[in-house]
């Protein structure tokens, strides 16, 4: 068995922490708006984006803050995760081709129904600032 095998089986506890550095690419913002639908032109235009207050292309939101879907089903917690809910509020505009870090702080468990609270930020990595903070709900029987 590998370690991180081993340590996804340890029950978690308030204050654990989980990061990860990520960044998306215009392919991908490209894609997104495919699946989704939302083609607004200040995703995927540079011409158009030009003309806005942010001087570019910006991610969707909901894109930027889909990595916390990726790391609550097969990192933190990992397997078998339910992800309950979530809120999110997008507070800076995020870019294509930029490091990020989502940070998972767990702030609250309830063990009789493998439960927890957990804070949910992305992190612009050159600034330091916050583009996105939340928090989720997530069920674990074997790590909560």
């Amino acid at each position: 068995m590998n370690t991180e095998t081993t340590k996804n089986k340890e029950k978690l506890n308030e204050k654990d922490e989980y990061r990860l550095t990520f960044s998306y690419s215009q392919e991908q913002v490209n894609k997104f708006a495919e699946v989704t639908g939302d083609n607004n032109p200040l995703h995927l235009d540079e011409e158009y984006a030009a003309t806005t207050m942010f001087k570019r292309p910006i991610m969707h939101g909901f894109l930027g803050g889909s990595v916390f879907s990726k790391i609550f089903g097969t990192l933190f917690p990992g397997e078998g995760t339910i992800y309950m809910n979530q809120t999110m509020n997008f507070m800076r505009p995020m870019f294509v081709d930029t490091e990020y870090e989502a940070v998972m702080t767990i702030t609250e468990i309830t063990r009789e129904k493998n439960r927890a609270k957990v804070q949910t930020q992305v992190i612009d990595k050159t600034t330091g600032k916050v583009t996105i903070s939340g928090e989720a709900t997530v069920i674990n029987a074997n790590r909560l």
